[in-house]
């Protein structure tokens, strides 16, 4: 008989430790068989280890399947000890047992991975209806188990008599084995069907019947009413991923449903930190990049993971690691020999590509992303979840209105989570009037609900009914008594991001700037807000600027001093980088280049131009403040800029290796440079302090 090698008593282990995986999609069963030659004894543990896996199951709650499992489970107990037997008493087998074995341990691995799914946290409603799927998975499972044992050469084993009929009658038992469709789960099934059927003939369905099915899954509390939402919600986004559409459309009646249970049915929130990210919020401006610069050279394709060679170009990471593996040595674009193949992940890029397709509505599914596209929920994914939604919008507008103080936080909460990741119920929840009470919610004198509103009216702020329905409401006070004095950080970081989506509808831009304190408030918390608060006030001043007027206000505000602290301070890449820009918007006008100097902000740009780590929209905005500096600067600037050393080869740079815009910029800067040294003589003015020059002229 074969012994196993080392290597391969290590490739089981490994197998087995990856049944806990957590990547693994429901009902499905990748299982492994025993690697050829494997030993007896290596084999056997395995074998006990997966049957004491199994067992453990005991203690675990099912609900549903629970006849199946449970006979599931005294079926592998009983194999179990034979198992032990053989172990204990150091026997001896033959080829055709372990052959027998092997059957064994891959059926095994199956059935632990159907009763992980049995018990799956947030699955318990999909199993129940998938009950007549897992039930013939139980019934497979079992009379494969019955096949194996049937050649299971009894005989050649030497265990004890007793033994030798518990391993009979587990073969007989198997082979007999009925594994139905529990009644139960089927009545439980029919009554969640009908549920369905009356959503979608838009009829609220009864308290009574929505409790008894609540009650059968024992779903009983808050927390796991919607960790049921979030597993149907994850198990939609892997459905679209996989270009899968068949369940898509039950999945999301499924979750239709439990929206409803969790907002309706439950009263308390029994975790008050779930799903809390969305406080900590950042919002993404505008960048200034080509979306041609987020192709892959190679490919030609959208780039979802770029990374940097050695040469500093820029790819997919599939399409250059194809490339070398190839066995090429040299950079695709540059024909430059590679020093290294060490590959850099260029995180800004995918940061921005990430941001172009999130505002685009451009899906990264088939990249391998799991990140669910939020362009895909303009509408309700069946019938039965539209109805859903729409009284449950009723009943979240009512309880803002008129419930006691709890009822209306739990209501915000509520609308927070819905509105978080889907068009169709932000349009559902405006319509059914929930922003002016929600905006009510802003004066509240507890920091929870102050946040949980305003939180979802920032959601709602991204559809354009929200915004029309926020200013209608005369919301822009209350917003901006928020960011000025609000309960909590959260709350004010929350406020100005919810100022960046109003900003993006002309009229209102125009607005925020003509209200006196709004721009101001926006600049105290560049002063002292968190990071995200920071990050959250630059975006919506980014906003405000795209209309002229609100230029000069920005200024006064004393906002440049701010920015140019926030370069030589700030660690964060995202505030420089959000910096830069907004230093980039008012360099395009003379106050706003008078400010900058006055600053004495030039050598800072420079600095982070020459940078090794300037990237993507750093080296455009600073190569872009650096143009504008000379066309309003005029020639004390360019003078200044002529006698720095290192520009050029960074300008240089830029023309060959940036973006198209960087590009573009450099070359313009780089042809002022030249023009001026080629009509510069010895009159040329020599003050090393070229700002104070500059305001002085002015």
């Amino acid at each position: 008989m074969k012994r196993v090698q080392k290597p391969h008593c290590l490739l089981l282990a490994s197998m087995i430790q990856k049944l806990d995986r957590t990547d693994r999609r429901i009902l499905t069963f990748p299982a492994v068989h025993p690697c050829e030659g494997i030993s007896p004894a290596t084999l056997l543990g395995s074998l006990i280890t997966l049957s004491h896996n199994i067992c453990n199951y005991q203690s675990k709650f099912f609900a549903t399947q629970r006849r199946n499992s449970r006979e599931t489970m005294r079926l592998i107990g009983i194999l179990l000890i034979f198992f032990e037997e053989i172990r204990d008493n150091r026997l001896i087998v033959s080829d055709s047992v372990i052959l027998c074995f092997s059957e064994l341990h891959l059926t095994f691995q199956k059935i632990q991975f159907l009763l992980e799914d049995c018990t799956r946290e947030g699955g318990r409603l999909w199993i129940l209806m998938k009950s007549q799927l897992v039930s013939t998975q139980f019934l497979v499972l079992i009379r494969t188990i019955a096949t194996a044992l049937d050649v299971l050469p009894l005989n050649l084993i030497d265990v004890s008599g007793e033994v030798k009929e518990l391993v009979e009658l587990v073969a007989k038992q198997a082979r007999k084995a009925g594994f139905e469709l529990d009644p139960d789960d089927e009545s439980a099934t029919n009554r969640v069907l009908s549920i369905l059927n009356q959503f979608e003939k838009g009829i609220e369905p009864e308290m009574s019947m929505i409790k008894r099915v609540l009650d059968y899954l024992e779903i009983r509390r808050w927390n796991e009413c919607n960790n049921e939402i979030k597993f149907l919600d994850k198990e939609i986004g892997l459905e679209r991923i996989e270009c899968n559409e068949r369940e898509v459309p039950l999945l999301n009646s499924l979750m239709g449903f439990m929206s409803y249970c969790r907002g309706v049915v439950f009263e308390t929130l029994d975790c008050r930190n779930v799903d809390q990210a969305d406080s900590r919020c950042n919002v993404e401006f505008p960048n200034c990049l080509n979306p041609e610069d987020f192709r892959c050279p190679i490919s030609l394709e959208l780039m979802t993971d770029p990374v940097t060679v050695s040469t500093g170009q820029t790819y997919d990471r599939s399409s250059i690691q194809k490339w070398l593996k190839a066995g090429n040595t040299t950079c695709p674009k540059t024909g430059e020999k590679l020093t290294n193949t060490e590959l850099l992940p260029n995180y800004t890029l995918r940061k921005l590509i990430q941001q172009f397709c999130a505002d685009n509505g451009v899906s990264l599914a088939k990249s391998g992303t799991r990140n669910r596209d939020i362009s895909n929920t303009t509408v309700a994914g069946s019938p039965a979840a539209k109805e859903a939604m729409k009284f449950l919008a009723k009943f979240l507008a009512s309880r803002l209105v008129f419930g006691t103080d709890e009822q209306k936080n739990k209501a915000a909460y509520e609308v927070r989570l819905l509105v978080k990741s889907s068009i169709f119920n932000r349009s559902c929840l405006i319509e059914a009037g929930t922003i002016p009470p929600l905006l009510n919610l802003f004066s509240s004198t507890d920091s929870s609900t102050q946040e949980n509103a305003t939180s979802a009216i920032l959601k709602l702020s991204k559809h354009s009914k929200g915004k029309r329905a926020i200013i209608k409401s005369g919301g822009l006070s209350l917003i901006l008594a928020v960011l000025i004095k609000g309960l909590k950080s959260e709350a004010r970081q929350i406020a100005a991001a919810t100022l960046f989506y109003l900003s993006s509808v002309e009229e209102y831009r125009i607005l925020i700037g003509e209200t006196p304190e709004a721009i101001p408030a926006l600049v105290e918390l560049i002063k002292d807000g968190t990071t995200n608060g920071k990050k959250n006030a630059l975006a919506a001043i980014f906003g405000l600027l795209v209309y002229h007027e609100n230029h000069q206000r920005v200024l006064a505000a004393g906002t440049v001093p701010l920015l140019v602290d926030l370069l030589t301070s700030s660690y964060k890449a995202d505030l420089i980088t959000d910096s830069l820009a907004i230093l980039s918007t008012l360099a395009e006008n003379i106050e706003g280049t008078v400010a900058i100097l006055h600053a004495s902000a030039l050598p800072l740009i420079i600095g982070i131009l020459n940078s090794p780590t300037s990237r993507a929209g750093k080296e455009y905005y600073c190569v872009s403040i650096l143009l504008s500096s000379c066309n309003n600067g005029g020639v004390e600037v360019i003078a200044y800029l002529a006698k720095e050393p290192s520009l050029p080869s960074s300008l240089y740079s830029l023309v060959t290796e940036g973006t198209s815009h960087a590009s573009m910029k450099a070359r313009s800067l780089l042809k002022i440079l030249h023009k001026f040294h080629e009509t510069s003589s010895s009159s040329l003015i020599s003050s090393s302090n070229p700002q104070e020059h500059f305001v002085q002229v002015w």
